[in-house]
């Protein structure tokens, strides 16, 4: 996916790869979607607590970002090690939560996502430097980061996972 250059660009690859992710979620049996192995130990469930926990960070920052302040978990310069902490804590808070409470959590924080991004101006999500708590990157990379970007992610995640699933499947099958 190509780098966005308007808000109009951006909300259309957000619904494309949200529309893609839903329909491979669609393809799942609720049994698939709590069985670790989909990322690491991630099941289906962890992937998407994840994207909602970080669409929530997303919403925390522009809450806090667009009345001048510095959000409490900055995500400026945020690096790895951070980033795979927070991954880490956002898994260990999420593994009891069941599988429908998590598909709640799933579309509401979009839904959320989707209501303050349309309300946001497109040259504030274009302008560089326009927000301090965005650091060198523009308003769109933290957007398209945390939505069209993420959901890619999953989606091929779970493509391949299904995928070696099927394969393991198919070798545990075959008469010798």
């Amino acid at each position: 996916m190509a780098k966005q250059t308007s808000k109009e660009q951006l909300l259309k690859d957000i619904h494309i790869e949200r529309r893609r992710l839903e329909k491979r979620l669609a393809t799942l049996r609720k049994e698939e979607m709590i069985l670790p192995g989909v990322t690491g130990t991630w099941s289906v469930k962890d992937i998407l607590a994840h994207l909602s926990a970080w669409e929530r960070l997303f919403l925390d920052w522009c809450s806090t970002g667009l009345n001048g302040l510095m959000p409490e978990i900055s995500p400026v310069g945020m690096k790895r090690k951070t980033i795979d902490a927070l991954n880490q804590q956002i898994f260990k808070q999420n593994q009891g939560r069941d599988l429908a409470d998590v598909f709640t959590e799933f579309y509401a924080s979009y839904q959320e996502v989707m209501t303050v991004i349309g309300s946001i101006p497109e040259e504030d999500m274009f302008t560089r430097s326009r927000f301090t708590w965005t650091g060198p990157l523009i308003l769109a990379d933290y957007i398209a980061g945390n939505t069209c970007n993420h959901y890619a992610w999953a989606n091929a995640q779970i493509k391949k996972y299904v995928k070696k699933a099927s394969e393991d499947l198919g070798k545990n099958m075959q008469i010798d």
